[in-house]
């Protein structure tokens, strides 16, 4: 027998859900799942009308620390020219 573990795909509402039970005082909503599944933050698997995510790698996106973003340029942007 394999030894691979079958991942906990879980809607967007139970995920959150038990995400509230792991940290009863989290800040984390379903508002914010929601939008970083829309955003392409993380990946969902569409089935029916529902959409899964695999709660174990949130976790672990979640513990993540946040990658730095360059400074872009200021391009396009209005400047004063003294005369």
């Amino acid at each position: 027998m394999s030894s691979a573990t079958v991942p906990r795909m879980r809607t967007l509402p139970e995920a959150a859900t038990m995400l509230q039970k792991l940290d009863p005082g989290t800040a984390f909503t379903l508002t914010a799942l929601r939008r970083m599944v829309k955003a392409g933050e993380f990946p969902a698997v569409e089935i029916a009308s529902k959409r899964l995510i695999n709660f174990d790698a949130l976790l672990e996106h979640l513990a993540a620390p946040p990658i730095p973003q360059q400074e872009l340029p200021m391009a396009g942007t209005i400047r004063r020219i003294d005369a």
